[in-house]
């Protein structure tokens, strides 16, 4: 009997393979996203099957007798990190796969990749393999890796981005499609983000971002991630870096799976850091501590409904450099000229003592998606936001556990918004969208508040008109916000009494801009836009010790909307797939600019003595350019340039600007060694950075001359490591080399201190 199963199965054995139809192929091409130039030499691995093919001249690849299965590809080539993508195959299938060469070339387009993304906006976009090698750094310090892009620092712990000139409250900063709040408190609070939960931070540049909320003049930073990866089997990766001025330690886990009930994605982030040191001293109480958590769950209904949940929760506590909270006059003005700051210890410590922040913030997004049918999109939002601040200050009889400013603040965000393609070329972006903000202090504190209580509504709409056809794209937009803003506060002089004021604004934006595809190898983008910006609470209403930037801040309670006209120009050039050109230029004038003006006095407090600054108005106009040139020699050698300048002019009283960005040049040379049998994508880089003297500002102007110009060498290596089905990325990198003592202009406590010496990171990247 046996014996006349196996012949029966010996005769239908062939007729059963053959049935599994094992002469699929898989072909495509592969391409750099940042330039669509296709990429030659890609290897493309099938773990499965073990086999696998190079792409040509054209990128073009082909692999064949394939299975009907799930297959997961391993793409590696040289100046490109190792990826790998999953896909199901069913049929002959063409694809078209996309690479990171040119990383600096990406733009927020390109990224997704999709219709409604189009726009006339110049953006930069920075991956996630950019983030993970930085990822012991601010959200800011990151972003300063784009052209145009400086950094406002409040000590070692606290940054903002300064983009185009503008900083604070005119920069918009979005987390996961939400505006992040708890920036309206001044330059002191830096966005609570933990760049790990990002897959790209994109950087859009225009004239006026008008589907986005927020307060911006202009640009917008999005901290965003991709969709939950297709991919049934569970992946993830694990980063931990080491950084030696500090002695700080950065331990990451993201780990991700597509499910049948749901696809979900989980990320956690611990991090902590001791005292940093400058050549000669340490800088005391500048440590700083994080644990992070974020969720992200999507889940499809049909295949009309697509919905995605986010959560993330971000815990931090910041020290702020002891020597710069002095007690009295004479010990400020000491202060100000002394080589080492007051307090400094001779040893190292992750203590951290007052002065210091302590800060959680919860975000809440729940978004829906309805397709209509090829044409129409609904969408839905809601975030939800709590953020509380405690800043701990140096008080007498052991009363720094105490919080001086104790602050709860919650947001709730609705949006909704309709995308259709009207004509084939034609496509409008229309929504509708409500914010509230409720700022309450909490009266443990025994002070009178820095911000006052105060609740917020904010009503938007907005409308978006594009036209696409050849290599034309035009663009027309507007928005109307409407904000009412209710506060109480309490009076500075006795009898304490207890006041309200409602303010009322009518803002009101417009944009519009064409790109121009004029060759496969040029392009060119124009915007203009012209908006209004509300003050925000911090400039009408602040009145105390603004903590962080150790000063007293005292608002201007008539300040008018700031009304903004920009002009923003950008040209790309691509030369024989060698030469890269990018080039900006840009002119925005500002009418009722608010800034922060230092005064000529210093005042002394029962928390100490402080220099004093008021928000003032003027009329202003700032310009200025990005230029950044890539040259690739050959296919092993990369050479990067960046240059940006801005100029911003007081036109009221013919003076420039205080806390405008010094000229700066950057420039970086990277060589790619060949895979060998262990290792892929190693990288030799070194890199210089030239910051120029801020001669524009007048000694009258703030309490100490600009510092002098720096230099500051940085140099780092990496490579990857197969282990098994895994990779593993191992890199060191070193920052001022040469160990340059200097202050930076943009830092707040530049007045104090020098800025941190020679750091050299080790970082481990595990990916499964």
């Amino acid at each position: 009997m046996k014996i006349r199963i196996l012949k029966w199965g010996l005769i239908f054995l062939p007729f059963l393979s053959s049935a599994q139809n094992c002469n699929l192929t898989v072909s495509g091409h592969v391409k750099d996203r940042g330039t669509g130039i296709p990429l030659e030499f890609v290897s493309i691995f099938i773990e499965e099957t073990e086999t696998g093919a190079v792409s040509d001249s054209t990128g073009y690849f082909a692999i064949g007798n394939l299975c009907p299965g799930d297959y997961h590809f391993k793409l590696s080539h040289i100046g490109c990190d190792p990826d790998q993508a999953f896909y199901r195959i069913m049929r002959d299938t063409s694809l078209e796969i996309l690479m990171n060469h040119h990383s600096e070339l990406l733009d927020e387009v390109v990224v997704h990749a999709s219709r409604e993304d189009n726009s006339s906006q110049q953006s930069n976009t920075v991956n996630r393999e950019n983030i993970s090698s930085e990822s012991n750094k601010n959200l800011s310090d990151i972003l300063e890796q784009v052209a145009g892009v400086s950094v406002l620092r409040s000590g070692s712990g606290i940054s903002k981005p300064i983009i185009h000139g503008l900083y604070g409250n005119r920069i918009s900063i979005l987390n996961n499609g939400i505006v992040q709040a708890g920036q309206q408190w001044g330059n002191d609070h830096a966005p609570e983000i933990d760049p790990f939960v990002a897959d790209h931070l994109s950087i859009v540049k225009g004239a006026s971002a008008l589907a986005y909320s927020g307060t911006s003049l202009g640009s917008v930073v999005l901290v965003e991630t991709d969709a939950i990866k297709k991919d049934p089997h569970l992946h993830g990766e694990a980063n931990y870096v080491f950084q030696s001025n500090g002695l700080g330690n950065t331990l990451n886990a993201v780990v991700e799976k597509n499910e049948r009930w749901a696809a979900w994605r989980l990320t956690g982030t611990f991090k902590k850091i001791g005292d940093l040191k400058t050549p000669d001293y340490f800088l005391t109480n500048t440590g700083k501590s994080e644990a992070n958590l974020a969720l992200q769950v999507e889940k499809r209904f049909g295949t009309k409904w697509s919905t995605e949940l986010y959560y993330s929760l971000f815990n931090t506590e910041i020290g702020i450099l002891r020597g710069s909270h002095v007690g009295n006059l004479t010990d400020l003005e000491e202060a100000l000229v002394r080589e080492v700051p007051f307090y400094t210890k001779d040893a190292f410590s992750y203590a951290i003592e007052a002065p210091r922040q302590k800060v959680g913030h919860h975000l809440l997004k729940l978004e829906a998606k309805y397709i209509i049918d090829d044409a129409r999109v609904l969408k839905f939002k809601y975030g939800g936001q709590l953020n509380q601040r405690k800043e701990f200050d140096v008080r007498r009889n052991e009363r720094s556990d105490i919080p001086a400013l104790s602050l709860d603040q919650q947001t709730h965000f609705a949006e909704g918004e309709f995308d259709a393609s009207l004509a084939r070329h034609f496509f409008i972006k229309t929504g509708l969208q409500f914010n509230f903000t409720d700022n309450t202090n909490n009266s443990e504190t025994g002070i009178l508040p820095l911000i006052p209580d105060y609740r917020s509504f904010h009503s938007s709409a907005f409308f978006i008109a594009q036209h696409d056809k050849d290599r034309l794209l035009y663009e027309l937009g507007a928005r109307y916000d409407l904000k009412q803003l209710y506060v109480v506060t309490i009076t500075q002089t006795l009898p304490h009494i207890i006041e309200r004021f409602d303010h009322v604004f009518h803002n009101y934006s417009f944009s519009g801009g064409v790109r121009a595809k004029l060759s496969p190898h040029f392009k060119t983008n124009l915007n203009v836009g012209y908006m209004l910006r509300a003050p925000e609470v911090n400039e009408l209403y602040s009145f105390g010790l603004h903590q962080g930037v150790s000063g007293i801040e005292e608002g201007t309670r008539t300040l008018k909307p700031e009304n903004s006209l920009k002009f923003v120009w950008s040209n790309d050039l691509e030369i024989r797939e060698k030469l890269f050109f990018q080039v900006l230029g840009y002119y925005q004038l500002i009418r009722d600019y608010i800034y922060l003006q230092p005064q000529s006095d210093y005042r002394l407090t029962i928390r100490g003595a402080f220099p004093v600054f008021v928000y003032k108005q003027t009329d202003a106009t700032i310009y200025g350019a990005d230029v950044m040139l890539k040259y690739a020699p050959v296919e092993s050698l990369d050479l990067l340039l960046r240059y940006a300048i801005v100029r911003g002019k007081d036109r009221t009283n013919d003076l420039f600007l205080i806390n405008m960005p010094s000229d700066n040049l950057f420039s970086q040379a990277t060589f790619s060694l060949k895979d060998g049998k262990f290792f892929k994508n190693a990288q030799i880089s070194l890199n210089g950075r030239y910051i120029f003297k801020q001669n524009n500002i007048l000694p009258e102007q703030d309490f100490m001359p600009a510092p002098e110009a720096y230099f500051l060498l940085g140099a780092s290596l990496g490579t990857h490591f197969k282990i098994k089905d895994s990779m593993m990325k191992v890199s060191v990198k070193a920052e001022n080399l040469l160990n340059q003592s200097y202050r930076d202009y943009l830092n707040r406590f530049r007045y104090f201190a020098d800025e941190p010496g020679i750091n050299v990171s080790f970082n481990v990247n595990y990916s499964f």
